[in-house]
């Protein structure tokens, strides 16, 4: 289980990363889109990352609870 935690708190870097990356170059993280701006950017990397962020904070509150018991 705490590879699945790792797994997301990495994601959620790479996440921020890409929106780092992507407000400096929209078109390079969104070359799907066919309109590329920052808001978009931070839409879908800024959320994914807050997701990802919250599932690794309630795995661990959730595995912390766990060790405990």
């Amino acid at each position: 289980m705490e590879l699945v935690q790792l797994f997301f708190l990495l994601l959620a870097i790479a996440c921020l990363l890409f929106l780092v990356i992507g407000l400096f170059k929209p078109w390079a993280m969104l070359w799907w889109e066919d309109v590329q701006n920052r808001r978009k950017v931070v839409k879908v990397y800024g959320s994914i990352g807050l997701i990802c962020y919250a599932i690794y904070w309630g795995l661990r509150i959730f595995l912390e609870s766990t060790s405990t018991s």
